[in-house]
């Protein structure tokens, strides 16, 4: 058993096909069907089920995936260890952020980021704070941006604060309260609202800050991200919207009113404390935190 094996079989799987398996691997499909063959002779047991229209993996595949992307894994990671011993970073950097990140220009980042280390794979994924925190915790996700009630603090991670700031209430120009300088949440509770989902961090720190100020809102739409399909639905009238004031610049078409009232959003950057990549360690610098390993860990 080999990792080039071990390469086949997840590119099999994760593409359904051994010829476009072959054709991701750069190898004539008969190389690759042998090589597959051969592992599965030496594991004793089928890996794929292999028809004139699909292929999909045997139950001993199944069993046999995770472990091989593990495998594969390890070899990356002692791979780049290895690079940055003599100064050069190699490897993949996996970036979770929530949609509504402002306190950094994570393009901007990453562009500086690929400049200094371009024999680096990057990964770009998007979602809930909650999740990803998770998946830092995990080791699916190197370093990730979050944004939290100032109530919460990120847990089983390292952290550093970028940013905090209070959210905005987000109109169409045209609506009533646009020419308004500031207004409570008690008068933003008769207006229908465009969210997150309900039970997202973002969405429940709104929903509490309804609930003290004694007062409920109706949130007819739920989206599931802040971008430009939020920003859509205010500049049509449809709602209204509450969000960090850094990050509504990057919409266009609406106008922004100060609540009075409103609840302050952190934003962290995170990563594990238990086994930080030489890409994850590089990026953090191009952030402007040199010494990771000198910030405060949450256990």
């Amino acid at each position: 058993m080999d990792l080039q094996q071990m390469r086949y079989v997840v590119a099999v799987a994760e593409t359904n096909s051994f010829t476009r398996a072959a054709e991701r691997c750069l190898v004539v499909q008969s190389a690759l069907s042998h090589q597959i063959a051969r592992l599965e002779r030496e594991l004793g047991a089928r890996l794929f089920d292999r028809t004139s229209r699909r292929v999909r993996l045997t139950p001993a595949g199944a069993a046999f995936l995770p472990a091989a992307r593990q495998c594969l894994e390890a070899a990356e990671r002692a791979a780049a260890e290895v690079a940055a011993t003599v100064g050069e970073v190699r490897g993949r950097l996996a970036v979770g952020l929530i949609p509504t990140v402002g306190a950094v220009d994570v393009p901007g980042a990453l562009r500086d980021f690929r400049r200094r280390y371009p024999h680096v794979r990057i990964g770009l994924r998007v979602g809930a704070s909650e999740d990803l925190a998770e998946q830092v915790r995990q080791g699916t996700a190197d370093v990730a941006f979050l944004g939290l009630p100032t109530t919460v603090r990120p847990q089983g991670v390292a952290a550093h604060e970028l940013a905090r700031g209070r959210l905005v209430a987000v109109v169409a120009p045209d609506h009533p309260l646009a020419g308004e300088g500031a207004v409570d949440l008690r008068t933003l509770a008769s207006e229908v609202f465009v969210d997150l989902p309900a039970g997202t961090a973002g969405r429940v720190q709104s929903d509490l800050a309804f609930s003290t100020a004694g007062v409920r809102r109706d949130v007819a739409f739920e989206v599931s991200t802040a971008d430009l399909l939020m920003a859509r639905l205010v500049a049509q009238g449809l709602a209204v919207a509450l969000l960090p004031a850094a990050f509504v610049p990057q919409l266009p078409g609406v106008t922004t009113i100060e609540v009075t009232d409103a609840p302050t959003r952190v934003e962290y950057v995170v990563w594990s404390h238990t086994g930080r990549t030489p890409a994850a360690t590089a990026f953090l610098e191009i952030l402007g935190i040199p010494d990771p390993g000198t910030e405060g860990r949450v256990p």
